[in-house]
């Protein structure tokens, strides 16, 4: 198979649930680590893909998605490779708050910040097309190294609107519909510069976490 007409696939994973995910906290580029759950739910994950073959085992830079990453790695005998562009949206001045919190303490920049407006740079911050623009051009880099095979990349529930958006032709300020869960397995391909949405939110896994 030519490389003009292969298929190369992407398994784009979030985190296992951390503790600020338990406090309903805005995480962003602050850290928090995995959950009792969450690090069963990521060692569940490793289980059911020990037996599968993937060319490559990518993370975000940040705690949450490594530690993550290092259950996989474990199963799977592949070496995490870091890339910071897989990184969570950096939310500013609303990290580490809840959301009433923010309403409280920044009620002009957390209504700005619900409208899903691209362009809206929070204080401190990035907004919606800079980071769309960073998670995208890594995940296309990632494919175009990979030709017809597959990757695991552990990221964060941003990073999957984002593409879940990018590759449906979404608009940007589109409400989201779609549940993100931790550790779900999400599935895109992408042939000839065009992605395709194979699987979403797959979290078959947690019934051994039971």
């Amino acid at each position: 198979m030519s490389k003009s007409t292969s298929v190369t696939r992407i398994f784009l994973i979030r985190h296992g649930e951390t503790l600020w995910n338990s406090e309903h906290r805005i995480q962003g580029h602050i850290d928090s680590p995995l959950t009792p759950t969450g690090l069963a739910q990521a060692q569940a994950l490793a289980q059911r893909l020990q037996a599968q073959t993937f060319a490559a085992l990518y993370s975000s830079d940040l705690g949450r998605a490594y530690q993550t990453a290092q259950c996989l790695a474990q199963t799977t005998n592949l070496p995490i490779l870091v890339d910071q562009r897989l990184r969570e949206r950096n939310l500013g001045c609303l990290q580490g708050l809840t959301r009433s919190e923010a309403q409280q303490q920044f009620p002009k920049e957390y209504q700005l910040y619900q409208t899903l407006d691209p362009d809206y740079l929070i204080p401190n911050g990035e907004s919606l097309r800079q980071f769309r623009q960073r998670c995208i051009s890594c995940l296309e880099e990632l494919v175009k190294q990979y030709p017809g095979q597959r990757i695991l990349v552990v990221s964060h529930g941003g990073v999957l609107i984002n593409v879940f958006k990018h590759t449906l032709h979404l608009p940007y300020d589109m409400p989201r519909w779609f549940e993100i869960f931790n550790t779900s397995l999400n599935v895109f391909s992408y042939k000839e510069d065009h992605w395709r949405l194979e699987t979403w939110g797959d979290v078959s896994h947690w019934q051994s976490t039971a």
